[in-house]
């Protein structure tokens, strides 16, 4: 029976040690989901990156960095100049993540996510925001607001690729215009909608004079064919009036034969 209770005791001291070891050693490490591990020995940041879950790591030798992959998100405002010396305030939002086969390469040359967030991504926006609003002047950035965008797109995606940074989605926020700038938009869109505005009544009443031109023309022509009309009746009329009853001959050489008016002989 001691001999059992001996046993007993020598398991449970060899699984308390076991446990102190583990505890003590840990040489079990976990990347949470959505994130990814930097194994570093001594320091030295080590080529291979570590996946979500657990992972075997020698005891005082390695330690383990992880960085977040999800979709992380920077806004800035930046004021700029446009190519007509308009100045405007640009507010941009950009949605990136750290590329995940090159967690390990941005830890190693930038750091973790703040770092990459005040020191990559921040400045490239800013840039890039001051590069291509000069290349247009203020009204090609409202009426082209779209192909601005583009290029801002493209030009970031570009820059941050280099550090294994991925832009998921840029986004133009707001545009804004100094006051008297806005004022003058303002007035220039008054007077246009007004010009249209005397364009159209101008139009319509051209459309109205043709139009009286042609109802003129129209009743000067039904009178005309009516004036005709009542003189050829007058006409027939008084010949009617006139005529004694005798029909004209037409002498031949076989004697007189009578000329009838076809056309007053219709009338009757």
């Amino acid at each position: 029976m001691s001999s059992i209770f001996h046993d007993w005791k020598g398991l449970i001291f060899t699984g308390g040690a076991i446990a102190l070891g583990v505890v003590v050693l840990n040489p079990f490490t976990v990347v949470p989901a959505g994130e990814r591990g930097v194994m570093m020995n001594f320091g030295k940041v080590q080529p291979t990156v570590l996946d979500e879950g657990l992972h075997f790591k020698m005891p005082f030798a390695t330690s383990v960095k992880t960085l977040s992959v999800r979709v992380q998100k920077t806004d800035i405002e930046v004021p700029a100049g446009t190519k007509d010396l308009q100045v405007i305030t640009t507010a941009l939002s950009l949605n990136w993540q750290i590329d995940p086969s090159r967690v390990n390469e941005i830890y190693q040359s930038v750091g973790d996510e703040e770092a990459i967030a005040t020191q990559i991504i921040t400045p490239a926006m800013t840039e890039v925001l001051k590069a291509v609003t000069p290349k247009r002047n203020a009204e090609e950035i409202i009426t082209k607001r779209n192909e601005l965008k583009s290029e801002i797109d493209a030009a970031i995606e570009e820059r941050l690729s280099l550090y294994g940074i991925l832009v998921t989605d840029a986004s133009l926020v707001n545009i804004a215009f100094s006051p008297e700038f806005s004022k003058s938009i303002e007035a220039k869109q008054i007077a246009e909608q007004e010009a249209k505005q005397a364009e159209y009544e101008a139009l319509k009443a051209s459309k109205q004079a043709e139009a009286e031109v042609n109802r003129a023309k129209g009743k000067a022509e039904a009178q005309r064919l009516l004036q005709t009309s009542l003189t050829q009746e007058l006409i027939q009329q008084e010949a009617i009036a006139k005529w004694d009853g005798k029909f004209p001959h037409v002498m031949t050489g076989d004697g007189a034969l009578p000329f009838v008016n076809i056309s007053a002989t219709a009338a009757l």
